[in-house]
């Protein structure tokens, strides 16, 4: 079983910065940490595609 994560900000006022370090005291490594900055309209979310093609069945 493999850790993931993924953290989305849609304004400059939101941080991402505080979602990785919540992520990363999770026990999430870096690697498997993905991220976007997009609006909530949007459905082009490359961060997010990622993460879809690197998990497996079995991982969180």
């Amino acid at each position: 079983m493999r850790l993931f994560g993924y953290a989305r900000v849609s304004t400059s006022q939101q941080s991402l910065d505080l979602q990785v370090r919540a992520l990363k005291d999770a026990g999430v490594k870096a690697n498997r940490i993905f991220t976007d900055k997009a609006s909530g309209s949007s459905t082009d979310r490359e961060g997010l595609d990622l993460l879809r093609m690197k998990v497996e069945e079995g991982d969180v």
